[in-house]
């Protein structure tokens, strides 16, 4: 993973297409639509997530050059944070993301798909979160590769699973198929947004297979139902 010293430049969203859950696809390739996913809103989600109860013994940065600002807050069955998007394009060499597009890149991800491959970041939306350090372990909170993520962007809802892992002082990192289906610029190096993207992620959750988008709109949408019953 990265550590971004690019200040990354807002872009505006893409035009809401219709609600569309993505076929299963054993290798992940299947393409993103820029879409609402599953049944709730993300008005909804948004509105249980306004404020914070801290559990992370400090807060993170965005990118390198920012101060430190962004605590991962406690929910019941949740945790979640308010960040910006960089894109991570870190997995399986593609056409899109390989050593070319991306000066960060790594033919690796933390997490593996089924067969033992990497990831594919180009086509499997996934979210980053920060390696285990002395500010918050993410098992500790039941986050595990592969649970599920309902990443929020002006008005829309991704699901993701968690799919690598990051910097341990950097927050807000997602791979380029959950920045292109959120509207989101997804060019590993110009590309993300600074602001705006909440990342709800649910405590003891997991996609089997990881790489199956489908499962992880699936199990997502019951998980955020409940989410929003116990909130």
């Amino acid at each position: 993973m990265r550590n971004r010293t690019l200040t990354l430049a807002a872009v505006a969203g893409a035009t809401l297409l219709a609600t569309a859950a993505l076929p299963a696809n054993a290798s992940g390739t299947a393409n993103p639509r820029s879409a609402q996913e599953g049944s709730v809103s993300a008005a909804d989600l948004l509105a249980k997530v306004t404020s914070c109860s801290q559990i992370s013994n400090g807060k993170y940065k965005t990118d390198d050059e920012t101060s430190a600002s962004v605590p991962v807050c406690g929910k019941n069955g949740a945790v979640f944070w308010k960040a910006d998007m960089d894109v991570d394009c870190d997995g399986q060499v593609t056409s899109k993301c390989n050593g070319d597009t991306d000066p960060w890149f790594q033919d690796d991800t933390a997490f593996h798909q089924s067969n033992g491959k990497p990831l594919r970041a180009d086509s499997l939306p996934y979210v980053v979160v920060p390696s285990t350090s002395s500010i918050w372990k993410y098992t500790s909170s039941g986050i595990k590769g592969g649970g599920v993520v309902a990443v929020i962007y002006n008005g829309k809802v991704e699901y993701a699973v968690v799919g690598d892992t990051g910097p341990t002082k950097i927050i807000g990192e997602a791979s380029y198929a959950t920045a292109k289906a959120l509207g989101i610029n997804p060019d590993p190096e110009t590309g993300g947004v600074d602001s705006g993207v909440t990342y709800i992620l649910f405590k003891n959750s997991q996609v089997s297979p990881i790489e199956s988008h489908s499962a992880a709109v699936s199990l997502g949408d019951s998980l955020a139902k409940q989410f929003l019953q116990n909130n």
